[in-house]
């Protein structure tokens, strides 16, 4: 998949990620952006070479919560 395709993903499981994001956190529109664009997770995420564009957006929410809480990021064997 080239990086217009990933471009594509992204734009569809962004806005899905940043609501589920925003309802299970709390978290404002402009609060659950920032904290999803400086994560570890959203660079990997932008990465066509990991395909974690493939992971289901409750999967990816389960990524960003470790990653928040840990620091880490246990990348499902699938990704």
């Amino acid at each position: 998949m080239g990086e217009t395709n990933i471009k594509a993903m992204l734009e569809f499981i962004i806005p899905r990620l940043i609501r589920m994001m925003m309802e299970k956190q709390s978290l404002t529109e402009k609060e659950a952006l920032t904290q999803l664009y400086s994560s570890k997770l959203y660079r990997q995420l932008e990465r066509e070479d990991t395909k974690l564009w493939h992971l289901s957006v409750s999967t990816l929410y389960d990524l960003w919560v470790e990653e928040k809480e840990t620091g880490h990021i246990t990348y499902p064997e699938e990704a």
